[in-house]
């Protein structure tokens, strides 16, 4: 049987659970096997083809910008205190910088960002301009995307939310699968499973084998 077979019973199976007051979260699981996440890291990024969620989003920038919430360099004198850094790094999701000001970004907000994994990146969450159109084409790069950090064998990455169709749910599953065996040293050799639930379901565990 197909995995994208096997993911579809198993959304059947997990649908069949008691509903929730509120839209669960689809989370992929993938447990890892003969593969040293501490020798070899893994940090990518994987832009998916449907929308997991409007993600938190916040932009250190040389000027306000009405697209998102921004704090600009003249603002970053009233973040000399910790609890406040940590207020502003757990309220959202992502940070982005204008790579003009990205030194002073991690002079003063590095030391909270850096063990967050919200650090703005090459990868994804550092530009040159600062202009709408820049913006916004990063903002809607960035709720496509899904970061995969691993500190441990065992990944869990938001996927979908429980309103999305089952095919749409696949799709990003797959594509999200599909990225991390090209990542991994020795391909699907280093996967031993992966596991699909809702915020509070049981997971259901799919052999890929």
């Amino acid at each position: 049987m197909e995995i994208e077979e096997k993911l579809k019973n198993a959304l059947i199976e997990l649908r069949e659970n008691k509903d929730r007051k509120f839209d669960q979260t689809v989370d992929l699981i993938v447990n890892l096997q003969k593969f040293d996440v501490k020798k070899t890291p893994l940090n990518i990024f994987i832009s998916v083809p449907h929308k997991i969620k409007e993600k938190r989003i916040a932009g250190f920038l040389q000027s306000k910008n009405s697209n998102l919430d921004t704090i600009t360099l003249d603002e970053f004198k009233s973040y000399s205190d910790k609890k406040e850094i940590k207020k502003l790094v757990n309220k959202y999701d992502f940070f982005i910088a204008q790579a003009a000001v990205m030194p002073k970004v991690a002079t003063t907000f590095g030391r909270a960002l850096g063990p967050s994994g919200k650090m703005p990146s090459p990868q994804l969450g550092i530009i040159l301009n600062a202009d709408d159109k820049s913006i916004q084409e990063i903002t809607k790069k960035i709720n496509h995307s899904v970061k995969i950090r691993a500190k441990e064998p065992s990944i869990k990455v938001p996927i979908g939310k429980q309103s999305m169709k089952d095919e749409d749910l696949i799709e990003n599953i797959m594509v999200v699968y599909n990225a991390l065996i090209k990542a991994l040293t020795k391909d699907k050799e280093n996967i031993k499973n992966i596991e699909i639930k809702f915020t509070m379901t049981k997971p259901k565990k799919i052999s890929v084998r």
